[in-house]
Formats: structure tokens, sequence, C-alpha cells
């Protein structure tokens, strides 16, 4: 996320967001499991430092965690995501998981936000772009001691796509589309940016908690057995 913010950003944000949500429920006890701190980020190889597990891989350990979780009790279950290549994977492990009777949320937290982002965006069109105007935002008001604004540099992903083929392409290398691991303007950031994002995420995550709480997990069927 560019020299100038920390190397978890992406675990960071929803776990603030997480930890945010469990302290203002009152009602009944919300848990934060610790983070799943590998992903699937093969497209970040180029960049030093990056560990990546394979797509199966990844979807097991959500399927696996997911399980154990379930078996113990846990009927509600959010997978609260924080980086762009786990968010088709979560979603396989929720779909995989649903035909076991257990039906986790596969959530990536910007998401919850995509209006503001759209309205709010000074530099980066809407985008939760990488390392650039937001994510260094978010970071500045949840840790502004780990971020360096002296290093900070504006880049961009120098392969376009045309919108309609950028829904459904996944992403090259980036090595050779980002040098300094930035998609985006960090220079347009502020902690004040960041906590008014953060206000509007976490009183979203918080009121889907409720609303989840209050649902009766489904029960898979197979096809046809309402026939029987």
């Amino acid at each position: 996320h560019g020299p100038h913010c920390p190397q978890d950003v992406d675990i960071s944000i929803p776990y603030h967001l997480a930890i945010t949500a469990a302290d203002a429920i009152d009602e009944f006890p919300v848990i934060v499991a610790p983070p799943v701190t590998y992903g699937f980020t093969h497209y970040n190889m180029g960049e030093v430092g990056t560990i990546t597990l394979g797509l199966e891989t990844f979807i097991s350990v959500l399927c696996d965690v997911s399980r154990s979780l379930w078996a113990n009790g846990f009927e509600r279950i959010i997978l609260l995501n924080g980086h762009g290549g786990n968010e088709q994977p979560a979603w396989a492990a929720a779909v995989k998981l649903a035909e076991e009777d257990v039906w986790p949320l596969a959530l990536t937290y910007w998401h919850m936000a995509d209006d503001e982002l759209a309205a709010w965006s000074e530099a980066d069109d809407g985008s939760i772009g990488h390392g650039g105007e937001w994510e260094t935002s978010l970071q500045m008001h949840l840790r502004p001691h780990l971020v360096d604004m002296d290093r900070a540099v504006k880049d961009e992903w120098r392969l376009k796509f045309s919108p309609e083929i950028a829904r459904f392409a996944h992403f090259p290398e980036r090595r050779r589309e980002m040098a300094h691991g930035v998609m985006g303007d960090p220079l347009v950031a502020s902690a004040e940016k960041g906590a008014r994002l953060f206000g509007v995420l976490s009183a979203r995550l918080i009121a889907l908690c409720r609303e989840y709480h209050d649902i009766e997990p489904p029960r898979y069927r197979e096809f046809g057995s309402h026939c029987a």
C-alpha cells in the first residue's frame, strides 16, 4: 500500500470495524475472532514481502474456520473482508458452506459505503483504491503513528480496461502496473476523511449485525425436497 502506509492495511481496517461494532452492541454478545492474516493475493507477488495462499487453500481455510465456529454454536458468522483479492473466494466459501447448512455472510467492508465513496471522492473516482485517498485516510484516522505522509506518492493502475471488461477481468501481476504499490492519490487523504468514512462504515456494520441476529438461519434443502 505504498511506502507511506503500514503493510497490514487490509487487515487493520475490517478488524477495527469489527471491534467497534462489537463494543457498540449491548443487547447480544458479538465476538471478534482473530483475523485470518493470509489471503489470496497472487497478483501482488511482485511486491516484496507478499505471501499468498492458493485459491483452493484460502477457500478451504475460510470453510474450516466457519465450520469450527458453527460447530461451537455460532450460527451468525460474518466473513468481514478488507482485501480485493479475497472477495470472490469469500463468496465461493459462503456458497460452498451453504450446502452444509452453514450460512456465513461474506462482506467486503467498502461496499457498505459505495454511495459515499462515489460522492465524497476528491481524486479516486469513488474507488477504495490501494493506498490511495481512502485507505490512507482510514489509516490516518485509525493509526496515524504508522502513516508517513512524507513518503506518500500518487500513482495509478496503468493497465486500463473498459468498465464493462473490468467487472470480469482478474488482476494481472501488479508490479508492472503500480511501481509504488499505490493505486490512487494519498496526497489528498486526511484523518477527517477517514473518520467520516469510518463512521458510516461502523454504523452500517452495527445495523447489519442487529438485522442478522434477528434472522433465523435458513436450512438447505435438496432440489425437489419441498415436493415430498
